[in-house]
């Protein structure tokens, strides 16, 4: 075996980059946060820069006009404009955080119990929650002042209670998701308390949500603040920018630079928070694209890098071509000879050298699928198997365009019938997807949706596809819903899903993969949720449709046992990498990976029956249990 160079497109794989350097390199963000920071500057020295006492009153500068006494003029009293303003921005800004602080902890402790928890605290939580939401703000504001007294702290913490809500719902929905989740039961397993559960595992769930809804609320509280102050109704001997706004209201006809000053604080801080948050969302949700650079590949041994073979040995000695083999990164696949008639079929579909990878958050990138390739000829069975996590499922949806967010192909070419179809956009995709391409996945019950019948279900693709009518898609419906095996078609096309059993179930999403006479059939491990008895039928029924419609069916299993029962050819695959393909009368005679061979001898043989336990206890005849 020799080792040759070839260029490759090596996916580089970014350093790890922080929230923040992200957040500096979007101009939004930049801008957002430079201003934000100069903010907070001003809000701790302001009172201690500003050039005079913000409440003293000079009646003889009253609304005087900018100087070199008075840079921003005076006020109404006669006021320094300047220094009140540098003295508002720490009050207003302080007032802000505290209603923010407020809500955060009521919220989201409260939410963290309740969505952890649930019980009693849960319907008390919810309980104060729905009461809180249906409370009018102002109105509660108001007799808070009428009460308390006009300050600006007091009804900044009780508008934190009437926010706390926001927090609350947003947090309980993102627990109740994740406290199912088998590494939290893993979690409590080893010993872990409560806390440190809902601390570690549970809080960094809602961090990034509870961080943008932050940014939102913190403006929402200036501009209420800005709001009550503006009507009168906080301290008149605490200077905020509400209380600017008034006065400058007041003297809008002698002096309109006196909204100027507090209308841009007010409006600038808002809109900074606002494209903060956006820009966090952006940051925090979205996924990046991979720079990739050529390299030449380097000749090991080993094939740590790269090892491509120049020939292969095949399963009766002969060497092949390098170029009609599936080449991949660390290792060659081991390809047995073909049959004539399996050469001469035409191929309906073509995979080489495929990559597969998702875009992580903070910017790495992980590949699943790596450089594999394979052909399904028309009419032939072709099975992918492999253990679970191999990427067989990455594999078929890359094929499909039906890759989760995040994930695309990097590299390769995935061909149909000619047409292109790696990464391919969804207008590519339109006449083949679904028609000329169909797909039987493995949760019969998840794929069907509860709130329509099967048969609008089944009618609605024959109806968009074919351009049937309704009632010729509705008989098309009732006719392959009989071919699969139906006993009574028109109960289960009138039924919802819940009200048929599993395997009815999947015999529906065979009959829906194949109402479009598909040239190919991707079957996504299509009796794994199915007992022993029904998988045996679907199975049957899946090769009676094959040879019937002369379907090519690209078949994912991690059962070797269904490869035997229905494929012409396969692919075994292990950790991304394909390692051996053939037909499957050579792969079970002649398996020439460790890794082909290690599956088969997992197969469970067909022996005598195991005798009783040794040391059981004899049962007396006739003895009643």
């Amino acid at each position: 075996m020799t080792a040759i160079d070839v260029p490759l497109d090596v996916p580089v794989a970014p350093v790890r980059v922080s929230l923040r350097r992200r957040l500096l390199r979007r101009p939004l963000g930049l801008a957002s946060l430079i201003f934000l920071v100069l903010l907070g500057i001003v809000a701790i020295i302001g009172p201690a820069i500003a050039p005079q006492d913000p409440n003293y009153v000079d009646i003889r500068n009253v609304l005087a006009p900018p100087s070199a006494e008075h840079l921003l003029g005076t006020d109404g009293s006669g006021r320094d404009v300047l220094s009140r303003l540098l003295a508002a921005t720490q009050t207003t800004v302080a007032a802000a955080l505290l209603a923010l602080v407020v809500a955060v902890v009521l919220g989201v402790v409260s939410g963290l119990i309740a969505g952890y928890y649930q019980g009693w605290f849960n319907s008390a939580a919810t309980w104060v929650t729905e009461l809180n939401m249906a409370l009018p703000g102002i109105v509660v504001l108001l007799a808070a002042r009428a009460v308390l007294g006009p300050s600006v702290w007091i009804s900044m913490f009780i508008f934190g209670i009437l926010l706390a809500p926001a927090f609350y719902r947003l947090v309980y929905a993102s627990v109740t998701a994740v406290r199912s989740e088998l590494y939290v039961d893993a979690a409590r397993v080893s010993g872990l308390s409560d806390s440190r559960i809902i601390g570690r595992h549970v809080l960094s769930v809602v961090r990034a949500p509870i961080i943008i809804q932050s940014a939102i609320i913190a403006g929402i509280a200036i501009a209420i603040q800005s709001g009550l102050e503006f009507l009168g109704l906080g301290d008149v001997a605490v200077p905020t920018w509400g209380q600017m706004l008034n006065d400058g209201f007041k003297n809008i006809y002698k002096e309109p630079l006196l909204m100027l000053w507090p209308s841009l604080a007010i409006a600038l801080t808002c809109i900074a928070l606002t494209l903060l948050a956006n820009v966090m969302r952006d940051e925090l949700e979205r996924t990046v694209s991979v720079r990739r650079k050529r390299r030449r590949a380097v000749s090991t041994a080993t094939g740590s890098v790269a090892a491509v073979t120049t020939s292969v040995a095949l399963g009766g000695g002969d060497l092949v071509d390098l170029d009609e083999l599936p080449v991949h990164e660390g290792a060659a696949v081991i390809v047995h000879r073909d049959d004539d008639r399996s050469k001469a079929t035409e191929k309906v579909l073509e995979v080489r050298d495929l990559h597969v990878g998702y875009d992580q958050p903070d910017g790495s990138h992980i590949e699943v699928v790596h450089g594999v390739s394979l052909d399904v000829r028309k009419g032939e069975v072709h099975g992918l198997i492999g253990e679970s996590g191999s990427g067989k499922t990455q594999t078929a949806f890359a094929v499909l365009g039906l890759l989760p967010r995040g994930g695309h192909v990097t590299s390769g070419s995935i061909r149909y019938e000619g047409t292109e179809l790696a990464d391919a956009a969804d207008r590519t995709y339109a006449g083949i997807r679904g028609a000329r391409i169909g797909y039987i996945p493995q949760e019969p019950m998840s794929n069907l949706d509860p709130s329509f019948t099967i048969g609008s279900q089944l009618v609605e693709p024959l109806r968009k596809t074919l351009n049937l009518s309704k009632k010729d898609a509705a008989e098309r419906s009732l006719d392959l819903l009989a071919r699969v095996g139906i006993p009574n078609p028109k109960r289960t096309f009138d039924a919802y899903p819940f009200e048929v059993s599993g395997g009815m179930a999947q015999r529906v999403l065979i009959a829906g993969a194949v109402s479009t006479d598909p040239d190919l059939i991707i079957a996504d491990e299509p009796t794994t949720a199915l007992d022993v008895t029904v998988q045996a039928e679907v199975l049957d029924l899946l090769r009676d449709l094959q040879a019937e419609r002369h379907m090519a069916m690209l078949l994912v299993t991690h059962n070797f046992g269904v490869v035997a029962d229905l494929c012409d050819r396969v692919t075994v695959m292990q950790n991304g990498r394909f390692v051996e393909q053939g037909p499957v009368r050579t792969i079970f005679h002649d398996a020439q990976h460790p890794y082909t061979s290690s599956l088969l001898e997992a197969i469970l043989d067909e022996g005598p029956a195991r005798g009783p336990l040794a040391g059981a206890p004899a049962v007396a005849k006739g003895a009643g249990a």
